[in-house]
């Protein structure tokens, strides 16, 4: 559900979708679009239960490592979209209640300075 609500969301800001849950065995990456001119990588979380913190918070530093090494591996295995800028996004999708959520795209959510 969280992750049609993302991929809803960026097709609807004119963002195109490369692929959806891309793995390796580093890891998987949600969405993979093309938000010109950059590449985005874009881990898509959702949290129901406010009490567990909210859906950002989740992105912990392993978890942008696996991220990094899964978005090196998309590039090795599809290298014509190894020249175009990368950046690395979250969109977190906090439940308010039983009929309503809250959608936050954060664009450059962290540095991706580390691939190059």
């Amino acid at each position: 559900m969280a992750e049609q609500l993302a991929a809803q969301h960026v097709t609807d800001h004119g963002v195109s979708i490369v692929t959806r849950n891309f793995r390796s065995r580093l890891g998987e990456i949600d969405l993979v679009a093309l938000d010109e001119p950059n590449l985005a990588f874009i881990e898509v979380r959702y949290r129901g239960i406010a009490s567990l913190g909210c859906a950002a918070a989740s992105v912990t530093a392993h978890k942008q490592r696996r991220i990094l090494q899964t978005a090196r591996f998309f590039l090795s295995r599809f290298p014509q979209w190894h020249a175009m800028p990368l950046r690395f996004d979250v969109i977190a999708i906090d439940q308010v209640d039983q009929n309503e959520h809250t959608l936050n795209w954060i664009r450059n959510a962290f540095d991706a300075s580390a691939m190059h």
